[in-house]
């Protein structure tokens, strides 16, 4: 019984989604499912039927592709989240507004603690002030998607729902036993020394929140899972070990492998598992 993790699975894209329905089958094995699966609630559910077909059990958190709509539609921001929860749960996936599982197959006993954490801009050099942090980035000829699709309603911005977010997997957090070690899941890297986008490092500011930058220490983790980079690594951080691990747009990945050869294998602790080949940045 093997804890497998993948990210960025980015099926809006025809190759990368037959090359989900050619995936084998990990029958008695999990698997986290670590944002950025798709854009559309018909691609999630596509997704989910290819995967718990697979797995014994899948765990999801959301990406931004997953909350993307029309600034102004009715299924926007939070809206958009609790119908992915629900389309999860139709599945048996569990979401980050589960109970968090507790692990005991290989690796020893862990709680898998799948989080809903957004940015906030906070990635970005200290001399440059929060309201000119997307300026700053759109100087260097880039803006995120994001400005345009991510609808943060009922929340006054994205920052506002980042910080709600924060403080509600804190609470949650806080009430987990400190005796069993956790396994911290979001889409978003956690620090920001993590986020090395040396092609576009502007793009940093939708990356993630300082806020989270000690959460490997103050919460006991003994490994964290992300993607959004697109950049598959392992690093380590005061002994814990992050795991970096998208798979991304069809240039980014090399489809003779096959997404079988861009699981990642999270525990038991495989020692010498090293990230397959990159090929070119987003």
């Amino acid at each position: 019984m093997k804890l497998y993790a993948i990210s960025d699975l980015h099926l809006d894209h025809p190759i990368n989604a037959q090359a989900l329905e050619a995936l084998p089958a990990y029958p008695e094995d999990w698997l986290i499912l670590a944002g950025d699966t798709c854009s559309t609630i018909k691609d999630l559910r596509f997704a989910l039927i290819q995967l718990t077909q697979r797995f014994a059990q899948v765990i999801w958190v959301p990406g931004n592709h997953e909350l993307w709509t029309s600034i102004g539609s009715i299924e926007g921001g939070e809206k958009k989240y609790h119908q992915l929860i629900s389309v999860c749960h139709e599945f048996g996936v569990l979401t980050p507004e589960d109970p968090y599982p507790l692990w005991s197959g290989s690796g020893g006993t862990h709680y898998l603690i799948p989080l809903f954490i957004l940015y906030d801009y906070s990635f970005r050099p200290d001399y440059i002030a929060l309201e000119y942090a997307v300026d700053w980035a759109k100087q260097s000829g880039l803006v995120c998607t994001d400005e345009y699709y991510l609808d943060p309603s009922p929340y006054s911005s994205r920052i506002a729902w980042c910080q709600a977010r924060c403080e509600y997997s804190e609470h949650r957090l806080q009430q987990i036993p400190s005796n069993i070690p956790r396994i911290l899941i979001n889409h978003y890297p956690l620090r920001e020394d993590l986020v090395n986008l040396s092609r576009i490092p502007r793009f940093s500011i939708w990356c993630g929140t300082r806020r989270t930058e000690n959460w490997h220490l103050r919460f006991e983790a003994s490994i964290v899972v992300s993607g959004h980079l697109h950049i598959r690594s392992i690093d380590y951080r005061n002994g814990v070990r992050f795991e970096e691990v998208s798979l991304g747009y069809p240039r980014n990945w090399d489809q003779d492998q096959g997404i079988e050869g861009y699981l990642r294998q999270i525990l038991p602790d495989p020692q010498t598992n090293p990230p397959p080949p990159l090929l070119r940045l987003p």
